[in-house]
């Protein structure tokens, strides 16, 4: 098993925090959902473009919110700062 960088919160096996990724996968999801729900739309299923909207909508909500969490975060000295840091 290896060590925690030093300076970091948490454990190994408990890490202190997955803001990272949850913005990773916000961004992807916000991406693969805008350009299925195109695609769908250029191929006239506007139901399941608009569902697929209402996602990548939902994905650019949550990546907002896990920035403002990650800069605030950043600001009481407690974590590290960017996404590949």
């Amino acid at each position: 098993m290896r060590a925690q960088p030093r300076g970091a919160r948490g454990t190994v096996g408990h890490p202190y925090s997955a803001l990272n990724l949850r913005l990773a996968l916000a961004v992807f999801g916000l991406f693969t959902c805008a350009v299925l729900g195109a695609l769908a739309l250029a191929a006239g299923l506007t139901v399941l473009a608009v569902l697929l909207f209402i996602l990548a909508a939902t994905a650019l909500v949550d990546s907002v919110v896990v920035e403002l969490r990650r800069r605030a975060r950043r600001r009481e000295g407690g974590g590290r700062g960017s996404l590949f840091e």
